[in-house]
């Protein structure tokens, strides 16, 4: 099957990337070499719609290497590498997808990821899911099943599930301790902040930085914000996670009225419309927008394009948007995933663990998914350990275990 990249010269710095990340992957190397000797994917075909950087690249090698059929499309246009999808190529690989597709190139990439018929999908926001379910229904009876990587695909997923519209099962690999603990705090908090440091080359420090969403990925971006030596403001629509914002030591505020003093914000909720027209209003001359949610939905840019006299390019990955008072509002990456659509994603040893949850998940879905049922389960607590303690001995760090005594001690009652 003939692939859809934009140029197969450009492989050479997509291999040097690809290398530069597995030698920082040391849970996946350990994978690849066992699934090399296993080959738990023999005869099985793998879709993978996942940001198309180096690091994904690299997951789907070790599938490759672990018998698979490999077919890789991207799941956001901004984020795909071309440079590393043509590496994918030259390595045998099926690859749809380059960097600035539009709507239409989008879709029809995905159809082409799906097709030739996948047992397994590894999902990044329910493309996948979505279409296998919508217009591709005849490629179903062929699916064995799949992993979802994100909390968007998750909500997708289980609103599917609860309408009973869901054909097979799926791994909510997001909802595993190793993910969202690490992945969603850390991963998310540190590439966001490469994302809007690289492309602004503005300091943080003394600003107000007002996240809209206090989920593991919003915790992860105002904790590092705060390091950084800003002023932290987060918007909130679940008590509970207000209260934790504010007992981390953040004000909360709504949002009607942190925009008013807010210089950078970051919106991080999976929701749809979380700065608008309203907000615009009264916003600073210069504040800075963007997204770290899945979709480009979080900050209505048709509002904003429907106010603005004048719309300026200020830098590569910043558009301004004049208001009729001479105010500028800046939007990084148009309103996509300012850390991959401008930065190359999360640290490749956050990934490592993100991704051997998803390699085991699949292998475990192979091995089970006539008695999983139509349905989102969770990842084995079996696996969710084994990834811990891999990386706690790519670390080199050993910790206690209970003895027999204290077992006894923990399971009895009296």
């Amino acid at each position: 099957m003939s692939s859809s990249i934009r140029d197969i010269n450009l492989a050479e710095s997509g291999k040097q990337k690809i290398e530069w990340v597995r030698k920082n992957m040391p849970i996946l190397r350990s994978l690849e070499e066992e699934f090399s000797q296993t080959k738990p994917f023999s005869g099985v075909r793998v879709s993978i719609s996942v940001h198309l950087e180096a690091k994904t690249a690299y997951m789907a090698k070790v599938f490759a290497a672990g018998g698979a059929e490999v077919s890789v499309t991207g799941s956001n246009p901004l984020s795909t590498q071309d440079d590393v999808a043509a590496a994918l190529v030259k390595d045998g690989l099926n690859v749809y997808a380059w960097y600035g597709a539009t709507k239409e190139e989008y879709q029809q990439h995905i159809t082409q990821a799906l097709g030739y018929k996948p047992n397994i999908i590894i999902d990044d926001g329910g493309d996948l899911v979505h279409l296998l379910h919508t217009s591709k229904t005849e490629l179903i009876p062929h699916v064995m099943g799949g992993c979802e990587e994100t909390t968007t695909g998750i909500i997708r997923l289980k609103a599917m599930e609860r309408d009973g519209a869901l054909k097979f099962p799926m791994i909510a690999v997001n909802n595993a301790y190793c993910k969202y603990l690490f992945d969603n705090r850390y991963g998310t908090g540190q590439s966001v902040w490469d994302g809007i440091n690289r492309t602004t080359n503005l300091i943080v420090a003394g600003k107000d930085v007002v996240v809209i969403g206090y989920g593991w990925c919003g915790k992860g971006i105002a904790m590092r914000a705060k390091g950084l030596g800003a002023s932290v403001i987060v918007c909130e629509v679940d008590a509970i996670k207000a209260a934790e914002a504010i007992m981390d030591g953040f004000k909360v505020m709504p949002m009607n009225e942190a925009a008013k003093y807010g210089d950078i914000f970051i919106t991080v909720t999976g929701c749809n419309r979380v700065i608008h027209s309203d907000h615009y209003k009264v916003m600073k001359d210069g504040a800075i927008l963007c997204n770290a949610g899945h979709f480009d939905v979080e900050i209505c840019l048709p509002e904003l394009e429907a106010m603005a006299v004048e719309k300026k390019e200020q830098r590569k990955n910043i558009m301004g948007y004049k208001m009729k008072d001479g105010r500028w509002i800046n939007v990084l990456a148009e309103g996509r995933l300012v850390n991959l659509a401008a930065g190359d994603g999360h640290p490749a040893e956050i990934m490592d663990m993100s991704f051997a949850l998803q390699t085991l998940s699949a292998e475990y879905m192979v091995k089970n998914y006539s008695k999983l049922g139509n349905k989102v389960i969770d990842v084995p607590e079996e696996i969710d350990r084994r990834v811990a303690n891999m990386k706690l001995k790519s670390w080199g760090v050993q910790i206690d275990e209970l003895t027999e005594e204290q077992k006894k001690y923990l399971n009895s009652w009296n």
